[in-house]
């Protein structure tokens, strides 16, 4: 009875429409992070930051007036006094009850919140392996180095980024119900608005390239006039503004049927839902510059004598970005819907042994149409400079200095995606005995995925497996997509409860893996300007998964012992591969085949049971141990193994599955007192983010994500019979979360990215009136 996709865990979070009794609440807090807190050279911009509602102002439009000239408006960061953070929010709701049995009633909230993050020690730097057995070095890019300098790039990019968030929305459910029958009307929307600023400066590239290297001595060797070129200082400026809806509208009702023909206590429920969400990204700015500081030149004598160029900012494009000027302002809008329906059938019956078994039936349907449009506008062929230190910023300039226009690019692509999955399904439990049952049943599902693309007339696409862009002409059908799949899921169940404190269960199912729009569509995705770049794979396919799991549970007095053990053998996994020509990005790309495999444990105490004096405590956790891995296809295998690489591979890890996860707990409860304490720690191992691939001869490892553990500590206390304030530390190990360049092939591991989000201290004092 759950979606074909559903092949973990599940949480059925069901609203009620109707509350207890009377309730009225409400709840404030402030928080404090150590990473933003009275800074005052927080990362903003000129006209940043996010208003009361989290709508944009009119200063984000398109600038049709301005087209072919200047346009208004900050193109970079600059810094400024830390935002606060808070929220609150207030609840209530009632019930009525009538003499002829009918109970009506309803519950409202309402929430707002605001907050900020800020890092300036992020990391993202890209390297790759020249020779076999060598280890990593700078990738370059946009040329090629010769002794001793030549014209290149590098991107080793220090991160500094600041971002400010308003989130504000309400939930409103409204009931009725009588005896037998039940109906609920539910209405969530939801707006969240973040504006950040990335900066991104890559100065570390020159210092690899001429050590010792002394940005002031225009003799040094690295500002020769021959070696200026080689790894320049580079800066890249981000703003971006995005704005999302989420708004739901749900209608279920749920109706108690009479017995018939043996089957007690029948149950039909049927819901109906319209969904939107929507994300609007108005006039997100990115700009390149790069920098080359006071360099010796020495003439051509005897008629030009030596002389020294002083310091000069030039634009700066990265690959990806080529086509377009060094100033990019990218007007983004993607709308979502979705039409749902479902409908169940349970009819409980009574077995030979006396136990309940039910049969169960149902259909579900589920449209989503999404429209994706993008207009990007630069200034083409704009070759101007600044003359300047590398300390001060062309952006600050750059809007008020004339001869900048910019028009309208020929580049962007747009696209209709629809996903339509109408499934049916019939299941059953059956007691076999008062101690044995079993569950299965099978689910049929139909999935139509399909992608109409609109490019415009200069638009190319990077076709998988190609090195270089192709165009793609309107009306072609190039890079649309069309997935049309028929499954039949079956899936049954072992639960075996000798006594009451032991149970085993074992299971097998089958589920499939959907792509998404994200990764099906063609179209170019970067967080910032030079950052990671992202490319779906039209020709992506469905996923198909073997699920087999064993369980068992032993139960005592205050506490729980559990072990289990899971296997899934996978046919074509989504996995992601890093591509590295023209231009370094990621895509999504089907593998022959796949397999997870793990045990987990867990323990949870009630303290109290060992002794008196510790009633009130609790400790728990559990362990999860994985091992995967995927068969690479032939052709990534080819190209890992030839002359120059030699790093072949049949198999490596599945991307998104870490080594293990660790949950620790302790807690501590005072009901009397009214006291509350528990200490969280989490665990999770390294995880495999992209595989490995090759450009032009050289080798680019395997990105993981390094293992980090989060620790998190709430203290809370009831005032009175009404009130309570609760203190929150979040993060406080605060662990720099890192990804690192990783291979059996290359000695040592680097770093790939790094960031740290900082602790939260977060106070709160809230209210609850049950009438």
């Amino acid at each position: 009875d759950q979606q074909g996709d559903a092949s973990g865990g599940a949480v059925n979070v069901l609203l009620k429409g109707i509350p207890d009794g009377p309730i009225f609440q409400i709840k404030s807090e402030t928080s404090y992070n150590s990473q933003v807190r009275n800074r005052n050279d927080f990362l903003t911009y000129s006209g940043g930051g996010v208003n009361t509602w989290g709508h944009a102002g009119s200063g984000r439009g398109i600038q049709y007036d301005n087209i072919g000239s200047n346009w208004t408006g900050a193109v970079g960061v600059n810094r400024g006094d830390a935002p606060g953070s808070y929220k609150y929010s207030v609840a209530g709701g009632d019930r009525f009850e009538f003499d002829n049995g009918i109970t009506i009633g309803g519950y409202a909230n309402y929430f707002y919140e605001r907050d900020a993050s800020y890092d300036d020690d992020g990391e993202d730097n890209s390297l790759w392996v020249i020779n076999p057995g060598d280890p990593l070095t700078p990738k370059t890019i946009q040329g090629e180095p010769v002794i001793p300098g030549g014209d290149f790039k590098t991107n080793l990019f220090d991160i500094t980024k600041g971002s400010e968030l308003v989130q504000w929305g309400s939930l409103g459910t409204l009931g009725i119900e009588s005896e037998n029958h039940s109906a609920t009307a539910t209405y969530l929307f939801s707006r969240t608005t973040e504006d950040s600023s990335t900066l991104a400066e890559d100065t570390r590239g020159k210092e690899y390239f001429f050590p010792g290297y002394n940005v002031n001595d225009p003799m040094d060797p690295g500002n020769l006039s021959t070696n200026i070129q080689a790894a320049p200082y580079l800066r890249t400026e981000t703003l971006e503004y995005t704005e999302r809806e989420i708004e739901t509208f749900q209608l279920s009702t749920e109706h108690k049927l009479p017995d018939f023909m043996g089957f007690v206590d029948p149950v039909l429920d049927i819901t109906g839902a319209h969904s939107r969400a929507d994300m609007d990204q108005p006039d997100k700015r990115q700009f390149g510059t790069l920098w080359h500081p006071d360099s010796f030149n020495p003439g051509f004598p005897p008629f030009v004598p030596p002389f020294t160029t002083p310091a000069t900012h030039f634009p700066f494009k990265p690959a990806a970005n080529f086509t377009l000027g060094n100033l990019q302002r990218i007007f983004k809008k993607i709308e979502q819907d979705s039409d749902q329906y479902f409908s169940n059938l349970k009819l409980p019956f009574e077995q030979w042994s006396g136990d309940r078994g039910y049969l169960k039936f149902g259909i579900f349907s589920d449209e989503v149409h999404r429209d994706f449009d993008q207009e990007t506008f630069s200034n083409f062929n704009d070759f101007g400079s600044f003359q300047g230190e590398f300390d001060q910023f062309w952006s600050a300039a750059f809007p008020s200095e004339p001869g900048h226009p910019i028009t309208a690019s020929e580049d962007d692509i747009d696209y209709r995606g629809k996903e339509k999955v109408f499934a049916w399904y019939s299941m059953m439990e059956l007691p076999l005995s008062s101690k044995l049952k079993v569950l299965g049943g099978v689910r049929f599902e139909s999935t139509k995925i399909d992608i109409t693309n609109f490019p415009e007339a200069d638009a190319t696409w990077l076709p998988p497996g190609s090195t270089t862009p192709v165009d793609l002409e309107p009306g072609t059908g190039d890079a649309d997509v069309s997935l049309d799949q028929d499954d039949v899921l079956p899936s049954i169940a072992l639960v075996y409860t000798p006594t009451e404190e032991w149970t085993f269960r074992a299971s097998y199912s089958q589920t499939i893996a959907r792509p998404t729009f994200k990764e099906l569509s063609p179209v170019l995705q970067s967080e910032f300007l030079g950052g990671p770049v992202f490319i779906g794979n039209p020709e992506l396919q469905l996923a198909s998964l073997d699920n087999y799991d064993l369980r068992v549970d032993y139960k005592h007095a205050g506490g729980l012992l559990s072990a289990s053990w899971f296997y899934k053998d996978m046919d074509d996994p989504i996995e992601n591969v890093q591509r590295i020509q023209p231009f370094s990005y990621t895509q999504p790309v089907n593998y022959p085949k796949g397999k997870i495999s793990g045990v987990e444990f867990e323990i949870r105490q009630d303290l109290g049971y060992f002794s008196e004096s510790l009633t009130g405590f609790s400790v728990g956790g559990n362990v999860t141990i994985i091992d995967s891995s995927v068969d690479i296809p032939e052709d990534e295998k080819l190209l890992l193994a030839r002359p120059g690489i030699e790093a072949a591979q049949n198999t490596r890890d599945a991307t998104g599955a870490p080594e293990h996860l660790y949950n620790l707990y302790t807690t501590w409860d005072q009901e009397a007192w009214g006291s509350q304490v528990s200490l969280f720690y989490t665990v999770i191992g390294d995880t495999l983010l992209a595989g490995p691939g090759t450009s032009a001869g050289n080798y680019v490892p395997s990105v993981y994500e390094v293992e980090y553990g989060s620790l998190n500590l709430t203290v809370s206390q009831r005032l009175g019979d009404y009130l309570g304030l609760t203190f929150k530390a979040k993060n406080l190990t605060n662990p720099t979360r890192k990804s690192e360049y990783r291979s059996a092939y290359v000695p040592g591991d680097r770093t790939k990215t790094k960031f740290s989000s900082g602790i939260d201290y977060v106070i709160s004092i809230g209210g609850e009136i049950s009438f």
